[in-house]
């Protein structure tokens, strides 16, 4: 499967511009609240029109600005899934399901249907409407409709936006199990990375309408190539820095040096540093040690986030933000007088200009 985007559109506040290929089984769009990754499958999927570029899916060209080619949505063979679903209230499941499939055959039509409640285990739930289903059995009865069509490419935009954490995590398992057997591409639009991560192979990032990264899940998870992809990889901690010398940079956020194993670098880069990998240590002298004061604290339901200064620090610098488990924690605060901490410099990221 392989599909290629090149396409742009004047939009209200940015103009548009977004070009990526992909041949992955599952690629993730991320990107903040009007980055445009819900315009990117609309385009795809024919809902809303570029003004110029191409657009081809296994071969076949879905859109051209210059040949004139735009094929109908009905042609397109792509799967969409809205956030809410969009089932018809007035249908039945059996209904929503059938009509998605394009047969004239009514014996052929009924087949295809009673396979898909099947797969998507809908057994007894044929005759009800979707106002008598739960969340859950919305999703797969959207699901099986959208695969009634026998689509190339399944594309999901943000399904579980409206949801809260515990449900969110249900939900993707139940996407994931429900999908295992689907042999077409998958995209998956969210603003969230561990879904991503979960559901995707490879990601797209998009800021303003703009390709920001691409690659692999691990490379971008692990190496951000910019500021928005450590953002969305969940990079807490980023500080303005310039290069000292011998592997050694001053961030100007925190007002500290820090030894990396960046060998080089400039006055323009930024050090990017994960909320977990700091660690508290007795070893007030060693490389990358700092005596750090607790500001305040953020409790969540596992863990707690101490915000801390460095000596010297003034009102117009940045905290650095350092999670870590509440037994930790309340252990931390009986026995460390003053508190130094340790960050190791295999655990810092750099990102130049």
């Amino acid at each position: 499967m392989k599909l290629s985007v090149d396409i742009r559109k004047k939009l209200n506040g940015f103009d548009y511009h977004v070009k990526f290929e992909t041949n992955t089984n599952a690629l993730g769009i991320l990107g903040s609240s009007g980055s445009g990754k819900s315009m990117t499958l609309r385009f795809i999927a024919g809902l809303e029109i570029p003004d110029s570029g191409r657009i081809v899916l296994n071969d076949r060209v879905l859109f051209d600005s210059v040949k004139k080619i735009n094929l109908p949505v009905g042609k397109r063979k792509i799967g969409l899934l809205f956030q809410n679903y969009a089932l018809f209230p007035n249908m039945t499941v059996e209904e929503n399901i059938g009509f998605g499939i394009n047969s004239s055959m009514k014996e052929e039509k009924s087949r295809k249907t009673a396979e898909l409640i099947k797969i998507f285990h809908l057994h007894s739930l044929g005759n009800r409407y979707p106002s008598q289903l739960s969340g859950g059995q919305q999703q797969r009865v959207a699901l099986a409709r959208a695969l009634a069509t026998e689509p190339e490419i399944l594309m999901l935009d943000e399904p579980f936006s409206a949801l809260d954490e515990h449900l969110r995590k249900n939900m993707l398992e139940q996407l994931l199990e429900s999908l295992k057997d689907y042999n077409g591409q998958i995209i998956f639009v969210t603003h969230n990375m561990e879904e991503a991560y979960r559901a995707s192979d490879s990601f797209v990032l998009l800021d303003k309408g703009k390709v920001d990264a691409i690659g692999n899940k691990e490379q971008i998870f692990s190496s951000p190539p910019t500021l928005n992809a450590a953002r969305l990889a969940g990079y807490r901690n980023i500080s303005s820095v310039e290069y000292v010398g011998e592997q050694e940079f001053r961030a100007h956020d925190w007002g500290i040096s820090l030894r990396t194993e960046k060998k080089e670098g400039s006055d323009q880069g930024h050090l990017i540093l994960r909320s977990n990998d700091i660690s508290e240590t007795s070893d007030t002298a060693g490389e990358n040690v700092f005596k750090c004061h607790p500001e305040f604290v953020r409790e969540s339901p596992f863990s707690i986030t101490v915000y801390l200064s460095f000596d010297g620090h003034d009102e117009n610098r940045e905290l650095m933000e350092w999670e870590l488990p509440k037994d930790r924690w309340a252990k931390i605060k009986k026995t460390s007088s003053p508190l130094y901490i340790k960050i190791h410099k295999e655990k810092l990221g750099y990102i130049g200009s």
